[in-house]
């Protein structure tokens, strides 16, 4: 629309300017010192909205794309959209139900940052797959529950029950601690975040692990006696961490999601405005009264 006014008003601006010499056919005449007036103040007219124009067009074409799983992560950024587009911020958000594209899609130059992850999950995942992304902000810490839909309280779980648990080395980790600080087993390195069910040290009621993806974690609830769901997940299944959850992470969960970008990107003046707009007070009033503690903000 706009480059379709510009085009008018240039084309508009090139008329005014041939006019003289076409009015005075094959005889080169003087225009009248009124009307060459009258021609001159409108050129300067069409070429400072031109000027406008352009302004407005690269003002309005800073377009920003950040990738987020649905709860709550995209919802936070629906709502500080409006205020971003007030800074000259278009905010695309695309939605995954996955940890693994939005981090490769983000080091492809595809998107340009992403807001889903723990630092723990970040680390492994450079690591692993070679890539350099970079945490820019964090924002709020979702505390890790185990659910159950056949027991109400870690008591009832049988020798030999099934616990589902994340796939991903850091959240497998995340996932024994838990269970460790709930009394269910030991870690032969009681602090290790990276620890997997071969680092178990005691198992004394012989509990079964079923490692999946995080996002399947919550559609075996019914077939599995435990599951230790992430919080985003949990809310995506209409769960209430603070309900539902029979052992869940305290406020002090080291496990904060951040805003995540490139090197060659995290100090754009976009990313900066992102960053800012996702620690403002709007954004913590939002997260305190909609999610009831579920999730909580880290600034």
């Amino acid at each position: 629309m706009w480059n379709k006014h510009f085009s008018v008003l240039l084309h508009s601006a090139r008329h005014i300017c041939r006019a003289p010499a076409q009015r005075a056919g094959l005889l080169i005449q003087p225009v009248p010192q009124t009307e060459n007036k009258d021609i001159m103040k409108k050129t300067l007219l069409l070429s400072a909205l031109a000027a406008a124009l352009t302004a407005s067009l690269a003002h309005a074409g800073e377009k920003l794309s950040v990738a987020a799983t649905p709860v709550p992560h995209a919802e936070i950024l629906e709502l500080i959209k409006p205020e971003l587009a007030k800074q000259g911020v278009d905010l695309d958000i695309k939605v995954f139900t996955d940890y693994v594209q939005p981090n490769l899609q983000v080091s492809q130059k595809n998107l340009d940052a992403n807001y889903f992850q723990t630092k723990p999950y970040l680390d492994t995942f450079n690591t692993q797959r070679g890539t350099e992304l970079v945490i820019v902000q964090g924002v709020h810490v979702e505390p890790f529950g185990a659910y159950s839909a056949k027991y109400k309280s870690l008591d009832e779980l049988p020798n030999g029950a099934t616990i589902a648990i994340p796939n991903e080395v850091s959240t497998t980790g995340r996932a024994l601690l838990l269970l460790q600080k709930a009394g269910l087993l030991t870690l032969k390195d009681p602090n290790s975040a990276q620890a997997l069910p071969r680092d178990i040290a005691d198992n004394p009621r012989n509990f079964k692990f079923r490692e999946l993806e995080a996002a399947t974690v919550p559609r075996v609830l019914n077939q599995v006696d435990l599951a230790l769901i992430n919080t985003n997940y949990a809310l995506e299944a209409k769960l209430n961490p603070k309900r539902d959850a029979l052992v869940i992470e305290g406020s002090d969960s080291p496990y904060v999601n951040y805003l995540v970008a490139r090197p060659d990107n995290q100090d754009s003046e976009a990313i900066k405005k992102l960053s800012a707009a996702l620690t403002s007070p709007e954004v913590k009033a939002f997260i305190e009264k909609r999610y009831e503690g579920a999730v909580l903000p880290a600034f």
